[in-house]
């Protein structure tokens, strides 16, 4: 790794560069319509009592410069948790000098001493950069699953039967 880079894990001083890395993000993917994290939410549920999503910020000689943020999941086939990537994201400033290969590095490594089975993630159809990225990186897409999602009116609905 390169020494000018450290990766550690997000306090609770770090809310308001999430959410601005959560939005470029989201600008990126051109979903900014969709993001609507606060800093209050990422309080509570990254830092709260009993948090379930994760985050580790990158830093370049000091200056936040990407993130990943993450949760475990589970495998009924293996029997075994596994680690969801939700968000990969680095200052497009700051691309090519092996930030966003250190953020999958870390994590793989995490589910290596974890025993974990899987590491997983999206990633959009149209987003050829990344997409070869993540094959250079041993990613196996898998175009043989299609994504469902119920949100909104259609969940309310739902989780009222």
């Amino acid at each position: 790794m390169n020494t000018s880079l450290t990766i550690r894990s997000a306090t609770p001083a770090d809310a308001a560069l999430i959410v601005h890395f959560i939005e470029a993000l989201a600008a990126y993917e051109k979903l900014s319509h969709e993001a609507k994290a606060t800093e209050a939410d990422i309080l509570r549920d990254l830092f709260g009592s009993a948090p379930k999503v994760f985050c580790e910020i990158a830093e370049w000689e000091g200056k936040p410069v990407g993130f990943t943020l993450w949760f475990y999941t589970y495998s009924t086939f293996q029997g075994r948790h596994g680690i969801w990537l939700e968000d990969l994201f680095v200052d497009p400033s700051m691309r090519g000098k092996g930030i966003g290969k250190a953020l999958l590095v870390n994590l793989a490594r995490r589910c290596v001493a974890e025993g974990l089975g899987r590491f997983e993630w999206w990633v959009l159809d149209w987003n050829e950069p990344s997409i070869e990225f993540y094959k250079a990186q041993g990613g196996v897409m898998q175009d043989e699953w299609t994504k469902v999602r119920v949100d909104g009116d259609a969940l309310l609905l739902l989780g009222s039967n």
